[in-house]
This record gives structure tokens, sequence and C-alpha cells, in this order.
């Protein structure tokens, strides 16, 4: 993990892509690249005006390569930097476009946080992923903030690697289509300042 000592108020933002279709089913949609829907397209639209309340400072974007996650920063009025496989979402195997419930007909209790991905991405592969992006990102901040733009599963994984917990335990946190989170500092340690903030929230 990046070290916990950074220049003061600096932040990394983590943005969801908006609404998909296969994301409204529940689908696991990791390399298959999918469109927003209108709602997602609204979604990304609305959280530009909201997170310009943050007042970063100088941002560096960086996007997974996906389409969702590059309309999601386009809509949003980012300029994009970068896009870096890195951010890409979990790769899910042999379960990509299935829904929980069909999992578990053939694996009861699956979920990503607790069980394999066969032909997929595994929990300590992604732990690997969390911590070079989160070193990556870190090394910014002396001059600037930094939004990811990217997707569910893994922003999820990012944050629960910044308050320095095992991957497994990005499921106490949600993470809402078209919503971000906020890590930054306290005291020198890192911990998450706002945390799935839709554009109605952001707005208040």
């Amino acid at each position: 993990m990046p070290p916990s000592d950074s220049p003061r108020g600096r932040r990394i933002v983590l943005l969801r892509h908006g609404e998909t279709e296969w994301a409204r089913w529940g689908k696991h949609t990791g390399r298959t690249d999918v469109h927003l829907t209108e709602l997602g397209e609204a979604q990304a639209r609305r959280i530009g005006p909201a997170m310009d309340a943050l007042e970063l400072r100088d941002p560096l974007v960086i996007v997974s390569p996906r389409q969702r996650a590059r309309e999601t920063a386009e809509l949003a009025g980012l300029k994009i930097q970068r896009t870096w496989d890195a951010l890409a979402e979990w790769d899910y195997g042999i379960y990509e476009g299935m829904t929980t419930p069909e999992i578990r007909q053939q694996v009861p209790d699956w979920t990503v946080w607790t069980h394999p991905c066969p032909r997929g991405e595994q929990a300590e592969q992604v732990h690997t992923r969390c911590d070079l992006v989160l070193s990556v990102a870190h090394s910014q901040l002396v001059d600037r903030d930094v939004i990811l733009v990217g997707h569910g599963h893994f922003s999820r994984a990012l944050i629960a690697r910044w308050a320095e917990l095992p991957i497994s335990e990005g499921r106490r946190f949600a993470m809402s289509p078209g919503a971000y989170s906020v890590l930054g500092f306290e005291h020198g340690a890192q911990q998450v300042v706002s945390h799935n903030v839709t554009s109605e929230e952001g707005a208040r």
C-alpha cells in the first residue's frame, strides 16, 4: 500500500460508471463492452456538476478502457488524460454475464468476494492490481487530485485496500451506478472521506 504521508487535503475520487442494461439485471459485467442506458447517460451528466462541489485541484483523470467508463467520464465533463487497463472491472471468467442467483444454482452462497471465478481473476490478483492503482494515484497527489473512473466491484475493492482491509471487505461498501466516493487523509491516516455519493446527494 502507498505510504500515508500526503499533501494536506489531496484526494482520490472513485467514480463508478452509470447504469448499463447488464447492471440493471444484475449481470456480472467484466470484459464485455456494454454501453450506458439512457438512465446511465443521465446519471453521468448529473454527476459532473455534483462533483464540481468537491473543488478538485487540476485533477488527473484516469479511466478504465471499457466503453461504459469512458462514456461516463465524457458525459460528466471530465477531461480524460489516461486510459488504463489496471482500472478494468474484475474478470469474472465463466461467470461473465451471469447473475448471482444463476451462479448460486451451481455454487451455493457464491460471492465474488469469497469464492473463485473459474478462468477469471482471483481475489489475490485483484488485491495486487488495487495496490498498483492506489500507489500510482498516490504518487500524483503531490501535485494534484486524482479521479479514477471505473466499475462497481473494482472500486469497492479499491476502497477496502485504501482502508487497509483485505479485498473481501469490499463487500461492506456499496457503489451505485453513477456514484462517487472520496478517499483522503486525516492526521496522516488514510480514510474514506465520503462514500457512494449520487448526483442528488452531491447537490445538497
